[in-house]
């Protein structure tokens, strides 16, 4: 009983406060996105090289089991003594959590790639380049996306944690049971969940798209189970 009323209790705030839920879900997206923006810029270009190069892969291992040790609040805490409270703070902190495994299943992704197939490109007179851009990164794409994606539903299933250090977004809600109630609570932890899983089905969709027809995997390494 108790359980059935929290939920109707979150259901009819989700309905009377659509406006206000909507907007604390664009500030996380917000927060998500520039995470994501820095992840992708420090880690896919090292793990593409990495792995072009098979070299590195102690560095990639490491980055993920460090990524997935380190606690959200912690790293926070962290940069809140150097960055202070707000935005640029819980951005950077959650960019930390992303790193891994973009850079994991980038160095993999391009590492993996099958040899017989770089070779018979080099033998074909490509350059080093060439083999890169034309050969290992269209074959290396589910693997690819599949660490932006993992990394993508990390960063906003975590960022309601930000709240405690002023990044806003639906964390605000629900670290605020004072004002909001338990329904308000349980009704943007809801909405985290709904958020988390059309991000998800989003760069799902993506990566279909833009993968090449004849390199499409229906499973890959790093996807759940």
């Amino acid at each position: 009983m108790i359980v059935a009323g929290a939920f109707t209790g979150a259901f009819r705030f989700i309905v009377d406060n659509p406006g206000v839920l909507a907007t604390k879900a664009w500030e996380q997206l917000e927060l998500t996105g520039a995470a994501l923006g820095i992840a992708l810029a420090v880690s896919l270009p090292l793990g593409i090289v990495l792995g072009h190069l098979h070299r590195g892969s102690g560095l990639a291992i490491g980055a993920s089991i460090v990524g997935r040790a380190l606690p959200s609040l912690v790293l926070i805490g962290v940069f809140l003594t150097v960055l202070g409270v707000g935005f640029t703070n819980n951005m950077v902190a959650l960019a930390v959590l992303g790193t891994g495994p973009i850079l994991t299943n980038s160095y993999t992704a391009v590492d993996c790639v099958e040899r017989d197939v770089v070779e018979a490109a080099r033998g074909m007179g490509m350059t080093r380049r060439q083999i890169l851009t034309r050969v290992e990164l269209p074959l290396a794409l589910p693997l690819l996306f599949t660490g932006f994606r993992v990394a993508a539903v990390t960063i906003v299933a975590t960022a309601p944690v930000a709240a405690v250090a002023g990044g806003g977004g639906l964390g605000d809600i629900i670290v605020n049971q004072a004002s909001y109630r338990l329904s308000g609570v349980v009704g943007a932890s809801l909405c985290v969940m709904v958020l988390s899983a059309g991000v998800f089905l989003v760069l799902f969709g993506l990566q279909a798209a833009v993968t090449p027809r004849g390199v499409r995997r229906t499973k890959v390494a790093g996807d759940p189970e």
